[in-house]
């Protein structure tokens, strides 16, 4: 099969790649604007200040079910009302809300760079953090679940990536 012919038929193909430069433009973008768990949790673990805040953009009853410690709680309908109260616009904030399946942390994270904050999403949000094995607080205390071999490694301390 020629490579037109596989190109025509293969849906991975139908549209061509971006020429090199262009691909590398748009993942250094999406950098920019994304942060995954694991480094969240990296940078938060490591000694000092991690030169961010973490904001849980959930309601009230679901920062109780469970939230990332340390994490400032502010509901996304109420950032531009308190925003300036809880957060310091010289220090970058990464939102995060349920998980991959709710676009609160990219409301919310919208409504914080209209604001004038310098923003990052947190990519797997509250979800993917309990799912890779990282502690969490809830009304009732601290907890952690064990870490989920489709989302994390179980035996290494980093996936790698």
């Amino acid at each position: 099969m020629t490579a037109t012919a596989a190109t025509a038929t293969n849906p991975v193909l139908r549209v061509a790649p971006a020429a090199p430069a262009e691909a590398a433009a748009y993942f250094r973008a999406s950098l920019v604007f994304h942060a995954d768990v694991s480094d969240v949790a990296a940078a938060l673990a490591a000694e000092g200040d991690p030169g961010f805040v973490v904001l849980d953009s959930r309601s009230t009853e679901s920062w109780d079910q469970g939230h990332i410690p340390g994490a400032v709680h502010l509901p996304t309908a109420l950032i531009a009302e308190q925003a300036a109260r809880l957060l310091d616009r010289s220090v970058p904030v990464v939102t995060y809300c349920w998980g991959p399946g709710c676009n609160g942390a990219t409301r919310a994270a919208l409504a914080l760079a209209e604001l004038g904050y310098q923003v990052k999403e947190m990519l797997g949000g509250f979800e993917y953090w309990a799912r890779e094995g990282f502690a969490y607080e809830t009304w009732e205390g601290p907890a952690r679940r064990d870490a989920d071999a489709l989302t994390a490694p179980v035996d290494a301390q980093d996936c790698g990536c």
